[in-house]
């Protein structure tokens, strides 16, 4: 059985940082983009931030740009999301994604209908 496991949310002050992690177990995607997305109350699931699977392409959403990174060690099936500099509006549950359709692509989506496989979620609460 494929899963995704994320990690390292909780509830942190405007201004703090947090580092969140996804494990992949079932099956390594190792050749495979991953991305990270979030789903705050009563809104959609929007893209965060993704990486191309060696690591060397990243994209984020405009409102991450600058305070987030992701990366990813494929020797332990790893991906982080480091958050710094959070506001009140990054506030949501937080997703890890796994496009299995792609291997060895630095193509990376903002789209949901790209990946294939997604975690349970973390929440993440950025209080003023």
């Amino acid at each position: 059985q494929v899963r995704l496991v994320e990690s390292g949310g909780g509830l942190v002050q405007s201004g703090g940082s947090l580092t969140l992690a996804c494990v992949a177990s079932g099956r390594a995607f190792r050749t495979n983009p991953m991305g990270w997305f979030r789903q705050a109350p009563g809104k959609e699931r929007d893209f965060v931030a993704a990486i191309s699977w060696n690591g060397a392409k990243v994209y984020y959403a405009d409102s991450v740009k600058g305070r987030f990174a992701i990366s990813r060690d494929n020797a332990n099936n790893m991906v982080y999301l480091q958050m710094n500099g959070l506001k009140p509006e990054d506030t949501a549950v937080y997703y890890c994604a796994a496009d299995a359709d792609h291997f060895y692509s630095s193509t990376l989506s903002s789209l949901r209908g790209q990946y294939d496989y997604w975690g349970q979620g973390t929440q993440v609460t950025v209080s003023s």
